[in-house]
């Protein structure tokens, strides 16, 4: 029964056309669902060559985000192990410098009800500040720089990040903490997600 929930609201949500008269390219969702998740990616939207594969994290960045978590492609796409729902389910177009923030009709609709779908309490890696900013709310601090940086107080339940976009190179290489504390314990709390008994 529980499955059959998931996969019923996972068709509900490749047949929103929400917010479609916004979308640049027309909606279509990319999410990656299953009620036995262990890990939640949270991040921003999909990019152009996500939106055309349909594939989550099929780019640069989701290369950069399996590298940090030190997880290969088969653990990665299994939704036993990860579910994948950004902010913003489609592609929101281009920006004047990368892309459009996640479209804000998303999250309020759809992640209330996945959540509720998936057992247990899986690890949420929050990625990049509108993630942030929505679970975090007053829990987050100043800026995204500061709240990665105190990524421990999250722990166990979230791990913020950045995001993995090359474009974010240059901040990975001046925090330099970030890859010498940060990435060893995000991968702990993945290696101790991945080992945790199926939800019951």
């Amino acid at each position: 029964m529980d499955t059959l929930v998931m996969d019923t609201l996972l068709e509900r949500i490749q047949r929103c056309e929400v917010c479609k008269d916004h979308l640049p390219l027309g909606h279509r969702p990319v999410v990656q669902l299953s009620n036995q998740s262990k890990i939640i990616i949270i991040g921003q939207a999909p990019g152009r060559r996500v939106h055309e594969t349909g594939i989550p994290c099929n780019d640069a960045s989701g290369r950069k985000l399996r590298e940090w978590m030190n997880v290969d492609e088969a653990t990665f796409y299994d939704p036993e192990v990860f579910s994948i729902m950004p902010m913003g389910f489609c592609y929101p177009g281009k920006a004047i410098s990368g892309d459009l923030p996640p479209r804000p009709e998303c999250a309020p609709l759809w992640h209330p009800r996945i959540l509720k779908s998936i057992k247990g309490s899986p690890f949420i890696l929050l990625i990049g500040q509108y993630a942030q900013r929505y679970y975090l709310k007053k829990g987050g601090k100043i800026n995204l720089t500061e709240t990665v940086k105190r990524y421990k107080e999250y722990l166990p339940q979230y791990f913020p990040l950045p995001h993995p976009s090359p474009r974010n190179q240059n901040w990975v290489t001046i925090n330099s903490w970030f890859m010498e504390k940060a990435i060893p314990e995000l991968r702990n709390q993945i290696q101790l997600a991945l080992h945790q008994p199926k939800p019951g």
